[in-house]
């Protein structure tokens, strides 16, 4: 089973590229990415993932603008190249590794089209090592890579046509891979109530950027944070050296949230920092637009990430974001395009959040009982 890949030195194990390193049917390697208009006005998501063990290979975008967030999703089966990645009418092609990248969807029966280019405008963060464990079962064991860049290009859904400026769009990228609970639900003994309380936030600002991200237990207690600020450049380093005095590690502390009425959506955040060797300080953080991530495939009922759905097949799908059900749990993982201020320092950004369960300190007792 050999690809172009395996002419590259590259190898981690004996086996060809294309052969994953692990059995574990949940082994993934995916791209996420979004883009949001500093205006406010729209914001954007992609997803692309190849599932070795699962023989699936899929990809996601999603689109809100005026209320309305469009999605387009594609499946099919795993090609024997990883260099192959294409889904339908849905190609992501690297550019030039760690500086950009391309994503465009070809006319397809959706009406959902892209033809968009990122650029980095930052070098790429490793961020810590994520393990979780379920009982005695291990659930999560990844690793994973941020970078900050501008998109341009153009989207067109059955909403109109996007235009997409560099100048005025903001987008991260991270790039995931390991084992993560994707497909099927597994079989068996049932699992525990899960209790996850999870923000990530990539700030975006004139001269630096800022990652901010941690796990808490139901008590409040952080038991996995990392944080980074690096400079922005038209040239930037292509990963962060941490020896540069212009990368700094930030250690994520304590919060306060504000959420909407009678549910758990955030609706603004300050987030304590304390930057090694610095003064600490708050990230002020206001959400904008609440946009559901099931749009690129994360929780979705029909469309998640690994699921077998045939040797090729695509949809697309639309929907209001004012008529989901707040506490509905598949509509739990969502992105808030933020406005963010750190003392005078005025910038946008994104704050990812996922609360399942008890967390004492938002007033959360339940499974998806209201925060507050």
């Amino acid at each position: 089973m050999l690809s172009r890949f395996d002419d590259y030195l590259i190898h981690q194990t004996p086996e060809p590229i294309a052969r994953p390193g692990t059995g574990d049917r949940n082994a993934y390697d995916r791209h996420w990415m979004n883009g949001l208009d500093r205006g406010g006005d729209w914001y954007f998501g992609v997803a692309f993932g190849r599932y070795p063990n699962r023989h699936v290979m899929d990809a996601s975008f999603s689109l809100l603008r005026d209320g309305i967030q469009h999605s387009f999703h594609g499946s099919r089966l795993e090609p024997n190249d990883p260099s192959e990645t294409t889904v339908g009418p849905f190609t992501l092609e690297m550019l030039d590794p760690l500086r950009s990248l391309a994503v465009r969807i070809g006319p397809n029966d959706t009406g959902i089209e892209c033809d968009l280019v990122f650029r980095s405008r930052a070098p790429a963060i490793e961020e810590e090592r994520t393990t979780m464990h379920e009982e005695d079962r291990l659930l999560v064991d990844m690793t994973r890579f941020t970078q900050f860049g501008t998109w341009e290009g153009t989207i067109r859904t059955p909403g109109g046509e996007t235009v997409v400026e560099r100048t005025t769009t903001f987008g991260t990228r991270d790039r995931s891979w390991g084992v993560r609970p994707v497909g099927e639900p597994r079989q068996g003994k049932p699992g525990p109530l899960p209790q996850v309380f999870w923000l990530w936030a990539p700030l975006h600002f004139d001269d630096e950027c800022r990652l901010l991200g941690m796990f808490q237990d139901a008590e409040g207690e952080i038991w996995w944070s990392s944080g980074t600020r690096v400079p922005v450049s038209t040239d930037p380093a292509l990963v962060a050296d941490r020896a540069d005095p212009e990368v700094v590690e930030l250690r994520p502390g304590a919060q306060r949230l504000e959420f909407a009425p009678g549910t758990r959506f955030v609706t603004r955040a300050e987030l304590d920092v304390v930057p090694v060797g610095a003064e600490p300080y708050t990230a002020e953080l206001e959400s904008v637009l609440r946009f559901s991530m099931r749009g690129v495939g994360y929780h979705h009922t029909e469309w998640g990430h690994g699921v077998w759905k045939g040797e090729e097949a695509i949809t697309g799908e639309s929907w209001r974001v004012d008529e989901l059900d707040p506490l509905d749990p598949y509509d739990q993982h969502v992105h808030h395009l933020v406005r963010a201020r750190i003392g005078d320092r005025e910038g946008v950004g994104l704050l990812e959040q996922i609360i399942f369960g008890p967390h004492r300190p938002s007033g959360c007792t339940d499974l998806l009982d209201p925060a507050g």
